[in-house]
């Protein structure tokens, strides 16, 4: 994807009406951007007990939360938290009650578990 794209109203609700697909069981993503050797960002969203591996991150990652709250073992990340995970970091995330987070990878992530 070489062209400029955007979203004009992505916030705070157009994300809510975009189509999803399962990512993990209980998790659903949308690809907003998406590049073959390059970063993606997509908004995830995570049913209630969700959750992902644990994983190491081979770029970096952003993480803001739009909705609910979103957890790894740093703590609890309520809606409106901005997360940087910096290439090399590991963690596990979940959502106790359910979450959505607008997500970029720089590069692609090592499940571990």
């Amino acid at each position: 994807m070489s062209d400029p794209k955007s979203f004009g109203t992505l916030i705070p609700d157009q994300w809510r009406d975009l189509p999803y697909q399962e990512f993990r069981p209980g998790v659903q993503v949308h690809y907003l951007w998406s590049a073959a050797e390059g970063p993606v960002c997509a908004i995830l969203r995570y049913a209630p007990g969700a959750s992902v591996p644990r994983h190491r991150h081979t770029g970096l990652e952003t993480i803001l939360v739009l909705e609910g709250t979103q957890s790894d073992e740093s703590g609890d990340f309520p809606a409106g938290s901005l997360i940087f995970n910096p290439a090399g970091s590991i963690h596990r995330v979940w959502s106790a009650a359910g979450c959505a987070v607008l997500i970029q990878w720089e590069r692609p992530v090592e499940i571990l578990d």
